[in-house]
């Protein structure tokens, strides 16, 4: 038997704002009946603040205490202040949830993160690139329970997860068949080894700023003798990737130059790991 909180009990008892607003400035919903949780969370917006904010779900204790404790943390707040609310903001309202159970306070973060987009996309207004991107990242991951690769990725990021069955609490991935966890443990390897990298003792923020200085004070002096040039274009965990310019830019050699004395260079200066790509 899980260990629930006073504060959940109560609100599960008790929940507050349950119903609809018949004219709400936005709707967010998140989960599905197929997999057991749905929540949808009506907001009313008025010069920046939420005046009113009611629920409707369908799921366990978790999930009623989880929307309704959302609720009360949200009405007359600034839409700035809303914004900033995570799932771990939820679960703390409630003084805690089991681990198995985390993944309803992530349900009430996703239905809000919703209804504000909503809010703040433009009568009309469609972002063809932004649609792209979210479609790329919508791919079901695991099929079982309907859970988006996006909604992992978020929950790792978020969350700092780093075992496969913390993501499982959190978004009931790879709760089921067990096919989707060799997915979900590479997308923990990705996003832990680009928040820092223990084996060069440098925070990502700290490689960025020592590869950005290395290029320009040893690469790019270098480069610049024969009429070329390199520019940093972005750094990606281990990968960084540059544009060549000048006599560099197209040149037969650029492959040797990159690998032979870009990545030496860095590799030397910043991490023994680091792999130099050039970029369009």
């Amino acid at each position: 038997m899980w260990d629930y909180s006073e504060k959940v009990i109560e609100h599960y008892r008790n929940p507050r704002n349950v119903g609809k607003i018949d004219d709400p400035s936005c709707v967010g919903q998140a989960g599905s009946l197929a997999c057991g949780d749905s929540l949808k969370i009506y907001l009313k917006i008025k010069d920046g603040v939420v005046t009113d904010a009611k629920f409707q779900t369908f799921g366990c204790g978790s999930a009623v205490a989880s929307s309704s404790i959302l609720t009360e943390m949200i009405i007359g707040k600034k839409l700035e202040d809303v914004k900033k609310i995570t799932n771990k903001d939820i679960a703390d309202q409630l003084e805690g949830l089991p681990p198995e159970k985390m993944h309803c306070s992530v349900m009430g973060y996703e239905a809000l993160e919703d209804a504000l987009k909503q809010y703040a996309a433009p009568e009309g207004y469609v972002d063809l690139d932004a649609i792209k991107t979210a479609d790329e990242m919508e791919k079901i991951l695991c099929t079982c329970f309907n859970v988006t690769e996006k909604q992992v990725v978020e929950a790792v990021k978020h969350n700092k997860l780093k075992t496969v069955e913390e993501v499982t609490n959190f978004t009931k991935a790879g709760g089921a068949c067990g096919k989707c966890k060799g997915q979900i443990q590479d997308i923990i390897n990705f996003y832990n080894k680009k928040d820092t990298d223990t084996r060069c003792g440098l925070s990502m923020a700290q490689r960025v700023l020592k590869i950005n200085s290395i290029i320009e004070t040893q690469i790019s002096p270098e480069l610049r003798k024969d009429g070329g040039d390199i520019t940093l274009v972005d750094i990606d965990g281990n990968m960084v990737m540059v544009k060549l310019r000048g006599n560099c830019s197209g040149c037969k050699n650029s492959t040797i130059t990159l690998k032979n004395f870009v990545e030496t260079t860095l590799r030397d200066a910043v991490c023994k790991d680091i792999v130099v790509v050039e970029v369009n």
